[in-house]
């Protein structure tokens, strides 16, 4: 029976120096693994705001609860922890850049505390320092938040800019049947934000609106809404155009197909010269 000295002997031997190359390997898949979570989020966000669940399901949480395992806050805690992710990614000093975020559970109370971009570096880098240079854990930063926010009162004002475009969601009642459809910041009351939607315009709370990150969203909507209005402002619409606007305000962005309907309806109705 081998002693306890040789076996410590043996686990000692099999250890190696890595070389440097391997050392950056190293560190490069240990970051990769660590951060995951913003991957994850990135890609719920994308597959939420192209819609690419529609084949399957009717709802964007339903396809996360199926596909995923994900309850709807988990998913909408994973895009919201993303796009932290980001900023802090951006906007952190280049120095500051190696302590950041490894899971969403940091990152939890930043994203409901809704912090500007360069609030939310004021946030992570203070609870790095009381983590001692260290990344923080999620209590530590949710002390941080609550300081701020009793120092700083987010208002409605904060949350958005006129034009900011948005997904809707946990409308109720008469205005429920506006869920999943994109929405258009116009202005940004003391406790609500005022949107344009494809048929009218709706008074809202910022947790019923959900950012849409897209480039090619943010040019395109305001044009769609503008074609899809004076389209309705003709007033003699088959029921058939109809039923296709109210596809459109659905969608976040134009296919090629949905393109070729939005411009048949403009030439048939004489409005497309007007755009």
């Amino acid at each position: 029976m081998a002693s306890s000295s040789s076996l410590e002997l043996s686990q000692v031997e099999i250890l190696s120096e890595l070389s440097d190359d391997e050392a950056q390997e190293r560190q490069r898949l240990e970051r990769k693994v660590e951060r995951a979570f913003y991957e994850a989020g990135s890609a719920l966000r994308e597959l939420r705001d192209l819609r690419l669940y529609r084949s399957t399901h009717k709802t964007f949480e339903a396809y996360c609860q199926d596909t995923f395992g994900f309850t709807r806050d988990s998913a909408y805690l994973k895009i919201g922890a993303a796009g932290v992710f980001e900023n802090l990614n951006q906007l952190l000093p280049t120095n500051c850049r190696q302590i950041l975020p490894t899971n969403e559970n940091q990152l939890r109370y930043l994203v409901k505390a809704k912090f500007s971009p360069v609030e939310q570096v004021e946030v992570w880098q203070q609870a790095v320092e009381q983590a001692g240079g260290k990344v923080p854990p999620a209590r530590i930063v949710k002390n941080v938040v609550n300081r701020k926010s009793a120092k700083n009162p987010l208002t409605t004002k904060d949350f958005c800019l006129p034009g900011d475009v948005f997904v809707l969601t946990k409308l109720v009642e008469g205005e429920r049947k506006y869920n999943g459809g994109w929405a258009i910041a116009v202005e940004a009351r003391e406790f609500t934000v005022v949107v344009d939607v494809h048929d009218g315009t709706l008074i809202v709370k910022p947790e019923n609106l959900n950012p849409i990150n897209l480039p090619v969203a943010k040019h395109q909507l305001p044009v769609t809404l503008k074609r899809i209005r004076r389209l309705r402002a003709h007033g003699l619409l088959d029921r058939g155009a109809y039923t296709v606007l109210e596809s459109l305000g659905k969608q976040i962005y134009l296919t090629e197909v949905e393109e070729g309907l939005l411009s048949y309806l403009e030439n048939h109705y004489g409005v497309k010269d007007e755009i």
